[in-house]
Formats: C-alpha cells, structure tokens, sequence
C-alpha cells in the first residue's frame, strides 16, 4: 500500500509548475445550473484537475453531475493546479474566492508538502490560514486529505496525518482524511502509467467526498427550497 500511495505523491511533486510559466487551474464550471447559483469551488491539485483523462471523466465533473441530478442547485467550480503546494495553495486562494464567491470550498492540498519533506508546522501554517480566510468569509469548508508513505518516518506521516484532524478540530470543518480511500491499492483503478486514478476509479472518490458533502450542500440551500432529486 505505502509503495503505491509512495509513487502517487511522487507524481504529483513532479507535475509541480514552473516558477515562469504557471498553469492556469480549469477554472470553468463543470455543469449548467440556473443563473445566479451559489458556487461549490474544488481547490486542490492534479487528483482534483483530471490529470491524464478528460475533464467531463474526472470526480469534480462526476460531482456537478451529481449535485444537478440530486436537485441541488449549485455551480461547481474546479480552481485545482498540478503539482500545487500549500504555499502556492495560500498565494491564489484570495482572487480565487474573489472571482468565484463561492458558498462551500473543497479543500485538497498538502501532499506535494509532504513529498518534499517541507517541516509540517509551515504547511499547517499555510493550510490554517487559508481555513481562517474561508471562515472569515462564512464559507463552508469540506477537508480533503492525504496520506505519506512510511519511509518517511513514524514520526513524520503520523504526524501529517495528525495535521488534518488537528487543523478540521481547530475550525470545526468536516474531514475526508484519504481521498483515495478504496481505490490507490487497485491497478484496474489506475491509469496505465499505475500513478493516477483512470476513468473507472474516479466513481470511487466522488463515493468518498459525497458523504461529507452533501451535509454542506444541505444547510446551503435556503429553506423552502428543498431539492428534488431528477
């Protein structure tokens, strides 16, 4: 198990973007919900942008798909960036939620920290303030998180791990500690390079993130306007 979540994360140091020339995050919505709908922002990196498989095959698509046929009427949008770090993570966050003024954000980083042995009280730091900034704009927030590989210490994955649950305690924010949960351990789940989840496992993180979410979506939506499931 550690050996494949090990090259996952892997991957996802090195698809980091260059300090010159910075990807820009597919920030499209990914459905079409009524004019005016309140935003669900996924923030996080290439397992949230559908790295090596089409955008409409990704979880996020899988999700506005999800939220429109359960009757909710939200917009959801996907601001993730291969490679992204906490640091670069906390740097778009403000014009992210200045463009989108989104009512639930997503949050999704901190492994590419972790790859780099980057000490876990700054990407606390970094993964804090960007929670404080959600709160301090009374937007909903849902954890997404990841786990290490053991050769990078007891003492470090579990404390990486630990960095989650303390950071979702400290702001009261519901947590998803491994959104690989079900699928990092399944070749017929991964794409042909074995690094990233292919089309058929992308199912499996939406069934991982839907439990969490949908509670969020739920106390969003103002009353007397009860979704209807299509």
């Amino acid at each position: 198990m550690s050996r494949v979540i090990g090259i996952l994360l892997v991957l996802l140091a090195v698809e980091a973007p260059a300090a010159t020339a910075p990807p820009q995050p597919q920030s499209q919505p990914q459905s079409q919900p009524p004019p005016g709908a309140p935003v669900v922002l996924v923030f996080g990196d290439s397992l949230s942008a559908a790295h090596g498989i089409s955008v409409e095959q990704g979880w996020v698509n899988l999700l506005a798909q999800k939220i429109s046929n359960q009757g909710y009427e939200f917009r959801v949008v996907n601001a993730s960036v291969s490679g992204e770090t906490s640091a670069g993570g906390l740097a778009r966050l403000p014009r992210a939620l200045t463009v989108q003024q989104p009512r639930i954000v997503l949050l999704e980083l901190g492994a590419n920290d972790g790859l780099r042995g980057l000490p876990l009280d700054q990407t606390q730091n970094n993964l804090d303030q960007m929670l404080t900034l959600l709160q301090g704009r009374h937007i909903a927030v849902l954890l997404l998180g990841l786990r290490l590989p053991p050769n990078y210490g007891e003492r470090y994955t579990g404390g990486f791990m630990a960095m989650y649950q303390t950071l979702a305690e400290r702001h009261h924010v519901p947590l998803l500690p491994f959104l690989l949960e079900n699928v990092a351990l399944k070749p017929d789940l991964m794409q042909s390079d074995g690094l990233h989840p292919n089309e058929k496992g992308q199912p499996l993180l939406l069934n991982n993130v839907w439990p969490k979410l949908e509670p969020l979506l739920r106390a969003a939506t103002p009353a007397g306007a009860a979704h209807k499931p299509r």
